[in-house]
């Protein structure tokens, strides 16, 4: 079963939406599942190098008041999952075209997830600035990829437009937020579901397999 994940770096209802697929398919040890991330920038307007987060936040939600109400709660959403979100640390709102990029590439290194993993915890947990490139190439060499191609690609342009075009072709689809989940290409989940939410789906695909496929 391939489980085809559209989300954004700095999404903390990704990170959530993560843990939340992991305890489902921790429940299902037997189900074999093939995971792939996919690009969507909420908020590409930001400068490649990025913007304070105080200041962007509050823009963003009409005042400094909401945003931090806003994040108190997901940082309580957060917990039930043993994410400890690190609001307060984060300085900078960084532009995640290049943590696509790396994404991507970490895809063909065989090492994706551990990848977004790994760009969760820097970003939410630790309070670092996925948008620099530094931070990238240790992500990279942290999940065991060739940092230093890493970091030549990452100098250049390579697969820019390829995110772009990604981004925007899941958009066209009518998919205006993350994270969402297609699961076996039959079925699509908006938002951080709960795991009984995801088991859900698979028993109505084993259903279908039962049956002797997917309608038509």
């Amino acid at each position: 079963m391939k489980i085809d994940i559209i989300s954004d770096t700095v999404c903390p209802w990704c990170f959530i939406g993560k843990r939340k697929l992991e305890a489902a398919l921790a429940a299902r040890p037997d189900l074999a599942v093939e995971i792939a991330w996919h690009p969507f920038q909420l908020n590409p307007e930001v400068p490649e190098g990025g913007a304070d987060r105080e200041t962007f936040t509050a823009r963003k939600f009409g005042s400094a008041e909401r945003a931090k109400q806003i994040y108190d709660n997901v940082k309580i959403a957060g917990q039930a999952f043993d994410i400890d979100f690190k609001f307060d640390d984060i300085k900078r709102t960084p532009n995640t075209l290049n943590s696509h990029r790396l994404i991507r590439w970490a895809h063909t290194a065989g090492c994706q997830d551990e990848v977004v993993e790994i760009l969760f915890r820097r970003y939410f947990l630790e309070g670092e600035d996925i948008g620099d490139a530094e931070v990238l190439v240790a992500t990279a060499r942290e999940a065991g990829m060739d940092a230093d191609l890493v970091a030549e690609l990452l100098a250049k342009d390579a697969d820019k437009d390829l995110i772009r075009t990604e981004d925007s072709r899941v958009r066209e689809m009518g998919i205006s937020g993350v994270p969402f989940f297609i699961i076996d290409g039959r079925y699509a989940l908006s938002g951080a579901q709960d795991p009984d939410v995801f088991h859900s789906v698979f028993d109505k695909i084993a259903a279908e397999d039962l049956a002797g496929g997917a309608p038509e």
